[in-house]
């Protein structure tokens, strides 16, 4: 048996002292000052993380918060960056919005990010349910922000997720790239290719095989550099709702992160080993799977009680619960009720050590995860405060925990 693997996932949020200095400093998420001190705290934060013995750590890909609630607008240079400072841990994003992006751009920057990090780092991809960007950010892809809900949008949403994601694997593992996918062409135009390319000698005597057609077009394309790991670093899913990404992470051994009330990852986890086993994937339960849980640790019921309010309450009570995606019912009215609110999520797991040994174990009797990933909102949270909940869930929540040896045949 072995332990759990942890990824830190810290949500970067601009730290005022509740929502009225929040709304008086508007907009914080600008503040220049403020930002530059966190941005180097969080590096702090990824080296002790890293000495602690952590596996990993993430953030994501989020745009124009400017009420500072998770101003993470690019996580390939964050993760190019904390690799400089670590020695053992991993860093990835949990993740890339994929629909926002070019999947020819995020091929070549995760494969030199793989490459910086001599394979100590994962890939983490998106649908994307924010619409104040997804929407802006997405309008050459047609991509728009879903709720999972089955409708047009939402299943727009998943054909264009579902292509580009393809897309970098072939970009990740092929010598030549051709993307012929309904929302995104490569070489363009594809049925003619790029004409009146002045290099097309060389690049027919010394590309890949194939790149250049009889008409000196360049009629595909390789893309370089290829990742480190073979085949592909880790890529990880987020998964809300939807029984069909399950499916697609099944069909590709990918690892879903789920982030639903307990019953449903349970149940979801279920499915994932029964789909994979239909793609021909032997996984054990909770093998390649990820739990995701904002986790807080306090020495007594009252102390936990004063970190939610004062680090987690106005967060989750005007963003987080506006979501449908989150699985949470909106929270209303003041930081009491907000915080009752937030306590009848699944999804906010702590108290005590024991009570968070109580709630990890529950879990892992039913599906032994192969890995944790934790929610700080640093620098909401200020640091010390962060770091102290991290060692305690490692020396003795992370102790308590099993699961079987495919977490070690997988390093």
């Amino acid at each position: 048996m072995a332990a759990p693997k942890v990824i830190v996932q810290l949500y970067p949020m601009m730290p005022t002292d509740g929502e009225d200095d929040r709304k008086s400093k508007r907009p914080v998420g600008a503040d220049r000052d403020l930002y530059n001190r966190v941005i180097h705290e969080w590096t702090d934060i990824i080296k002790e993380a890293d000495a602690m013995g952590i596996w990993g750590c993430s953030t994501i890909e989020h745009h124009l918060h400017s009420e500072g609630y998770e101003v993470g607008p690019n996580p390939g240079v964050l993760n190019a960056y904390w690799a400089n400072h670590l020695t053992n841990m991993r860093v990835g994003a949990l993740g890339y919005v994929i629909g926002t992006n070019d999947p020819i751009r995020v091929a070549e920057e995760t494969a030199i990010i793989d490459h910086l990090t001599n394979g100590k780092y994962f890939v983490g991809f998106a649908r994307g349910y924010q619409a104040r960007w997804t929407n802006i950010l997405g309008q050459y892809s047609g991509a728009q922000a879903t709720s999972s809900d089955g409708g047009d949008i939402d299943q727009l949403n998943r054909e264009i997720f579902e292509e580009r994601v393809e897309m970098v694997l072939d970009c990740w593992t092929n010598d030549l790239n051709r993307l012929e996918g309904k929302h995104y062409q490569a070489p363009y135009p594809l049925d003619t290719g790029v004409l009146g390319y002045p290099g097309t000698k060389l690049a027919s005597e010394a590309g890949a095989p194939g790149e250049v057609g009889d008409n000196d077009n360049i009629q595909a394309v390789c893309v370089v550099p290829k990742p480190y790991q073979r085949p592909h670093p880790p890529v990880f899913i987020g998964v809300h709702k939807s029984p069909a990404t399950i499916e697609f992470c099944a069909k590709h051994g990918f690892h879903p992160c789920y982030f639903n009330p307990t019953d449903a990852v349970i149940d979801l986890s279920k499915m994932y080993v029964e789909q994979a086993a239909k793609f021909g994937h032997n996984f054990q339960l909770g093998e390649r799977q990820n739990i995701v849980r904002q986790t807080r640790i306090a020495k007594s019921p009252e102390e936990f009680e004063r970190r939610v309010k004062k680090y987690d309450v106005d967060i989750f009570k005007n963003f987080y619960s506006m979501f449908a995606n989150h699985n949470v019912d909106p929270a209303e009215g003041d930081v009491d009720a907000a915080f009752n609110s937030m306590k009848n999520t699944s999804f906010l797991t702590g108290g005590t050590v024991d009570d968070c040994i109580r709630y990890w174990k529950g879990i892992f009797d039913q599906a032994p995860f192969e890995y944790i990933t934790l929610i700080w909102h640093f620098a909401q949270q200020p640091k010390d405060e962060v770091l102290e909940e991290m060692q305690l869930f490692m020396e003795k929540v992370v102790p308590e925990l099993d699961v079987p040896d495919y977490a070690i045949a997988a390093e």
